[in-house]
């Protein structure tokens, strides 16, 4: 292994947990390599006061820290894997996938135990137009509005008064030894996940095969597979965070694989969701071949809509 390894990172508390956490694991398993955090902020960082969805593009919390692996400035990439688009720069691949964290959305409030327990009305903040589509589906009383920032950015207006609730990632919470604010999660059923949430990605150089034979003591199969599926799908839907498309796979046998994926307009009011189950030999084709029922279904049209344009 190499004497030096560079990740890249984003400066959010979070990102850099995370990192920190990949730093401890290659230095215990290498003592001999000094791993350092190079910090990069993203567009997505410097815009804090916009809806995702108007910013527009992908990659708004990757695309400077990719440019900083192709010009060589990092050697590894840090991801939350549902930041990640689909579609990545050519020269640069996910290498690993690490074991999940709690997939789910959690529910946080300091008045209720659940959204269904918010009064007629209440406020609540969430960034995510897959959270809002779901939750006004179950609650179309409430009022929804944008919630950006840290973590921390969030948690702290939820205590201001600012919301009666928010909804936040719970690996994130998990990750930050914030778990104890989540009054409750939301099932699968409730409120589909985005695609690999809770899942921690490292991106490097294609041409470092060497690097990447020495970091996949990290990868975690099973969510390798349930991820690449995931990704199968968004990548079909041309999907990126400023879109309502949730999916969520799983191991269900030894060699079979799980997946659900949605697709929902804004206010809730058309959700088309459905599911497949292949066994694990091609989950990026799983993903596809769902994407492809979904958008029959009724999904290409919802789609249409956001992009302006009809998916091929």
């Amino acid at each position: 292994m190499q004497k030096i390894i560079r990740i890249g990172t984003r400066a959010s508390l979070l990102a850099l947990t995370q990192s920190n956490w990949i730093k401890g694991l290659i230095e215990v398993q290498y003592p001999e390599t000094s791993v350092e955090l190079v910090k990069i902020i993203t567009k997505g960082d410097k815009i804090t006061d916009v809806p995702l969805a108007k910013v527009g593009g992908k990659g708004l919390f990757v695309k400077e820290i990719e440019e900083a692996l192709l010009s060589n400035e990092v050697d590894i990439a840090v991801h939350s894997m549902k930041d990640v688009p689909a579609e990545l720069p050519e020269g640069l691949h996910i290498g690993i996938i690490t074991k999940r964290e709690n997939p789910f959305d959690a529910f946080i409030s300091n008045t209720c135990a659940s959204c269904r327990e918010l009064p007629q009305g209440a406020k609540v903040g969430t960034s995510s137009l897959r959270r809002k589509s779901q939750l006004a589906r179950i609650r179309p009383d409430l009022i929804i509005e944008d919630l950006r920032g840290n973590l921390d950015t969030r948690l702290r207006k939820l205590d201001e008064g600012q919301f009666e609730a928010i909804i936040l990632a719970a690996a994130g919470l998990n990750r930050l030894s914030l778990s104890d604010r989540a009054k409750s999660f939301f099932s699968e059923e409730e409120m589909l996940p985005a695609v690999a949430q809770g899942a921690v990605g490292i991106e490097l150089r294609t041409s470092d095969a060497e690097l990447l034979a020495g970091l996949l003591f990290l990868d975690d199969q099973e969510t390798s597979l349930a991820v690449r599926a995931e990704r199968g799908f968004l990548h079909r839907l041309e999907g990126g965070c400023q879109v309502p498309i949730a999916g969520f796979a799983r191991l269900v046998a030894k060699d079979m694989l799980h997946l659900i994926g949605l697709v929902a307009s804004v206010s809730g009011e058309r959700i088309v969701r459905m599911e497949l189950c292949e066994d694990t030999s091609d989950p990026e084709g799983l993903g596809v071949r769902l994407a492809e029922t979904l958008l029959a279904a009724g999904g290409g049209e919802i789609l249409s809509e956001v992009y302006g344009h009809t998916l091929e």
